[in-house]
């Protein structure tokens, strides 16, 4: 006799187009459209906070007197915000929901901006770099996992890919805007995606999964029709998510230990692996100190920064596109590769660079290298955990794991942009390799352990892979 597990893992009816039946009687999804366009404001937000610091920089120091460490400590004090949010956003959305969630966070957004803008001094300019970095760190989660929860299965992982395309818009317009506004006038600027967030947060439904969850099924009936169109058939959909959900509700409420139990270990691994993929095969160290790397190859900075802003932005949108098309894992493998190359590439620069061999390649090999890095990460490795991390989850587990995995993601980005001026220093060719040899690792995991999630309800995919 099947139980309502395994009933949850039977695909849907499918009709003759080979659809499923709730598939084949959708509307237009308009809504699912602007209630994302909503969400990554929360990710264009993310965006601002950490491209603010970079071309503010020369500014800041001049007006408010601050040495060096004390404007690197604005500077970094954002990461342990986001460390902090990652610890919170997963209960916090849990308990009020993904859209108060979203209004919480951005409130801290909202401070943070006023604060730098009215700081005279160290104290309130960290402050409000903290309580940005909070809104950042929560964000990140937040806002992916909404989107996967309100997406049909066949839009999911593009609108989900939505969320990094946006943050990558928010640093590069911050770069540039930034070396034309005051350092003050930029932090007003950041105010401007919290108010179309803010706003737009009245006019969109609320994830239909998690007002299932916690038991409110008339509320889900509407905020799924609503996501679907007025005049679609629901029925079937309802009815799976409403099973997955019951099926969830037997099982004790998950605390933090209980993530490490048998059933959950592969989501586990899957979610927090990806995010060690994603941050100690260089990432941050990398973007952090592009300057420094094309000064240090004999290339021009400005010139480099501006290629590799727009680069990173256009084939960020470009893995969106074809990511419900190709695949999470052909993504995340063609991006480990090229991230290997990106690599090789600039160790091999470098190296000629400190033994004094072919020294007119040596610009040339740095700056393709660091091209070729920054668009590999961007094609797949940038987004794709993200949108692989907001599917994997159940529902009953997903506040701690997500905020576990968010939280292994931004020490990773501690951790890399603080170790890499050391490391640089200690061989600069030798730093690029230890880069490119966890690229290799990260693709030995993705071929390994990453199951493809393409085409899959959030519910199959869940009882799939927690067995």
């Amino acid at each position: 006799m099947a139980t309502k597990e395994d009933e949850t893992r039977e695909p849907l009816m499918v009709v003759e187009d080979g659809s499923t039946d709730h598939e084949s009687s959708r509307e237009h999804p308009w809504m699912v459209y602007f209630s994302t366009f909503v969400a990554v404001c929360g990710s264009y937000e993310f965006g601002t906070c950490a491209g603010y610091s970079s071309p503010t920089q020369t500014a800041i120091r001049r007006d408010l007197n601050l040495s060096l460490d004390e404007y690197s400590l604005f500077g970094s004090i954002l990461t342990f915000g986001a460390m902090i949010g990652a610890i919170t956003s997963g209960p916090i959305a849990d308990y009020v929901g993904r859209k108060w969630a979203m209004r919480v966070y951005t409130a801290f957004c909202v401070a943070g901006w006023l604060s730098i803008y009215f700081a005279q001094g160290v104290l309130p300019l960290d402050l409000g770099r903290l309580a940005t970095g909070y809104g950042m760190g929560a964000f990140s989660y937040v806002v992916p996992v909404f989107i996967a929860e309100i997406a049909p299965k066949n839009l999911r992982g593009s609108l989900t890919a939505a969320n990094q395309f946006m943050i990558c818009g928010g640093v590069s317009v911050s770069f540039i805007i930034g070396n034309v506004l005051s350092w003050r006038t930029l932090a007003l600027v950041g105010l401007i995606p919290c108010a179309i967030l803010l706003f737009g947060l009245f006019f969109i439904p609320e994830s239909p999964r998690w007002l299932a969850k916690t038991g409110r099924h008339k509320d889900f009936e509407v905020s799924l029709q609503k996501l679907r169109g007025k005049n679609a058939n629901i029925a079937q959909e309802a009815a799976e998510i409403q099973d997955y959900i019951t099926t969830l509700e037997n099982l004790p409420k998950a605390k933090m230990l209980d993530l490490f139990q048998k059933r959950y270990q592969r989501s586990v691994t899957i979610g927090i692996g990806l995010m060690v993929c994603q941050q100690f095969g260089g990432i941050n160290g990398v973007c952090f100190y592009t300057s420094s790397i094309f000064e240090s190859a004999g290339f021009s900075a400005s010139l480099g920064t501006t290629i590799y802003a727009i680069l990173q932005v256009v084939v960020t949108g470009l893995g969106a596109v074809v990511v419900d098309k190709l695949g999470r894992k052909p993504l995340l493998l063609i991006s480990g590769s090229g991230l290997v190359l990106g690599c090789l590439l600039p160790a091999l620069s470098f190296y000629f660079k400190v033994h004094e061999l072919a020294l007119k390649a040596v610009p040339i090999l740095a700056v393709t290298g660091i091209l070729v890095y920054i668009g590999s990460f961007s094609i797949g490795m940038g987004a794709v955990p993200w949108v692989v991390m907001s599917e994997i989850f159940p529902i009953n587990i997903k506040g701690q794991a997500g905020s576990l995995a968010t939280l292994v993601n931004w020490f990773g980005a501690w951790l890399c942009s603080y170790s890499f001026n050391f490391l640089m220093s200690w061989s600069s060719y030798g730093t690029f390799i230890l880069y490119g040899a966890i690229n290799v690792l990260s693709i030995l995991f993705i071929i390994i352990v990453v199951p493809e999630t393409k085409g899959k309800t959030l519910e199959q995919i869940q009882a799939s892979i927690n067995v």
